[in-house]
């Protein structure tokens, strides 16, 4: 890769950075486009090869037929970044090489053959890059968190909170490595099943007690899971309820559903397994060793419910090398504002109009100001942000086609990465957006059956409504409307407009504002007088 010197990496306004993870499973590529504007990065491309590195020969060194596959593989993604104008490398090996005897000179070779050197991380090194994974992509509150990857050979665990990690801790086992070592037949028996959890509790036992030690008493703690273990797990276990089909960052499952699909998991032949669509080959062999992990670190912890995070070591490496370069000054940088910096991110791909976007934004707060208990009972305190999110993207859609933008702007915020937002809040900005203007919800909208409960959809009425009398005063790119006040005299809504210039006709906003009798009306029973 060509090096440049810190000054002109500054000078640049994008900068593509790509970070490798050679793992004991697979190696993988991400491509990550940082903004030097926001301190942040958005993600351009990502790609795994299941080189299987873990496959050792009798005295555990790496065998020559992984090494030619990782070869092959680096030697793939280096033409790649290449290619696609990629200037800056950092690559990473894990437990498989940092355990193996000819580790070292496997690292030799790649500098020798391909040109890429490779960072030789310890385990607690690793821990702390998929902190940082994760603190670039979720939004944690003030609160204690255990994060757990469980990979090909090792599985980390991290307590952390949104300013620091408390305690990095990595032990050597792993859903590959487990496989390797104790599944040899079929079927696992009870004997086995339980000498299975007694080994991976003792495993587990030094890095938990850690933990346990180092926790404020009376601090609320959450779980979140990392890597392709929890990813795929996510996704049974969505499949298992019958839910749609949606992104795994953000999602939350409980212990009592995991463990009801590591029954069934444990109930079928391996070549079953390998039949279920989400699972690729690879992951259907350590699937059950992967759940039989995550399960007994559960129990271990006493945690009922967790959240899967989809960033994590490879992210890691990205912010490291942020840091590393003064891009963000600490790690607090990139997780302050990352809900902010993320939805301005998505409107500036999408060309929204700044100025215009600003504008609604503070006419739909005077709105929800002046409305509670009469569109909203302001108890959500999450409703105002959500609000403001679809604010700043409700318009994104026209950057499809102007026509029915509404309906673009709902799949284009639910299908792009918002950062610091759950699933199910992506949903409700996206649905904002949807129902800000035209036809009111209808059961058959995949919109209104992608909301998960009857708050959201509630949340999501009451929102769009206010940004639907917000986004009618939007009718000239100059701001005209100063501010606006609003009473309600028994069932009449009185809106009275205030313009800039006194002289000013705002006959067009009245206009436009006029046309939402019918939906406030439907919606609240409340007659419209725009003064």
């Amino acid at each position: 890769m060509i090096q440049k010197n810190e000054f002109s990496i500054l000078q640049e306004k994008d900068i593509l950075v790509a970070s490798i993870d050679i793992g004991t499973n697979s190696t993988h590529l991400l491509i990550a486009e940082i903004n030097l504007d926001l301190k942040t990065f958005s993600i351009k491309f990502t790609d795994k090869s299941t080189t299987r590195l873990g496959e050792k020969d009798e005295e555990g060194n790496l065998t020559e037929e992984s090494i030619q596959r990782v070869l092959y593989t680096l030697k793939r993604f280096k033409e790649y970044c290449k290619s696609n104008g990629v200037e800056h490398l950092v690559t990473a090996a894990t437990s498989a090489v940092r355990e193996a005897p000819n580790g070292r000179n496997f690292i030799k070779r790649v500098q020798s053959d391909l040109g890429i050197q490779i960072e030789l991380i310890s385990g607690s090194e690793e821990a702390r890059l998929i902190y940082l994974g994760v603190l670039s992509g979720m939004a944690l509150a003030d609160e204690s968190y255990v994060i757990i990857d469980i990979g090909g050979g090792s599985t980390e665990l991290i307590l952390a909170d949104n300013k620091d990690a408390i305690a990095l801790t990595s032990s050597r086992v792993g859903a590959v490595r487990l496989k390797n070592d104790f599944f040899d037949s079929e079927s696992i028996t009870k004997e086995r099943f339980e000498f299975l959890r007694t080994f991976i509790q003792g495993s587990l036992e030094p890095s938990v007690g850690k933990i346990k030690r180092r926790l404020q008493e009376g601090k609320v703690v959450s779980m979140i899971a990392t890597s392709g273990t929890a990813i795929s797990l996510g996704n049974l276990i969505s499949s298992d309820l019958g839910e749609p089909k949606q992104k795994m960052h953000g999602y939350k499952f409980r212990k009592e559903s995991l463990k009801i699909v590591l029954e069934k998991l444990l109930k079928l032949p391996s070549s079953e397994i390998k039949k279920i669509p989400s699972l690729s080959e690879r992951r259907a062999e350590i699937i059950i060793p992967g759940a039989l992990i995550l399960n007994t670190s559960m129990d271990m912890m006493d945690f009922n419910e967790l959240t899967i995070s989809e960033r994590a070591l490879r992210e890691g490496l990205v912010v490291d090398w942020m840091l590393r370069k003064g891009i963000i000054k600490n790690e607090f940088n990139i997780q302050s504002n990352i809900r902010k910096t993320t939805i301005v991110h998505q409107a500036r791909k999408f060309g929204v109009d700044k100025e215009r976007s600003e504008k609604i934004t503070d006419i739909a707060f005077q709105i929800y100001d002046q409305t509670k208990n009469i569109f909203h009972s302001g108890i959500d305190s999450k409703a105002k942000d959500l609000l403001w999110a679809a604010c700043k993207l409700y318009s994104c859609g026209k950057y499809v086609n102007i026509g029915s933008y509404h309906k673009h702007s709902w799949y284009l915020i639910k299908h792009c990465e918002l950062l610091g937002y759950s699933q199910s809040e992506t949903n409700i900005i996206a649905s904002i957006a949807r129902y800000h203007r035209k036809t009111l919800p209808k059961k058959r909208h995949d919109s209104w059956q992608s909301l998960m409960t009857k708050e959201d959809k509630t949340l999501v009425l009451e929102m769009s409504l206010i940004l639907r009398l917000a986004a009618s005063l939007d009718q000239r790119p100059a701001k005209v409307i100063s501010s606006l006040k609003i009473k309600l005299l028994k069932n009449i809504l009185l809106i009275e407009l205030l313009p800039f210039n006194s002289d000013q006709d705002i006959l067009l906003e009245k206009w436009n504002l006029e046309l939402c009798k019918n939906v406030i009306k439907e919606q609240k029973n409340l007659e419209l007088k725009v003064v």
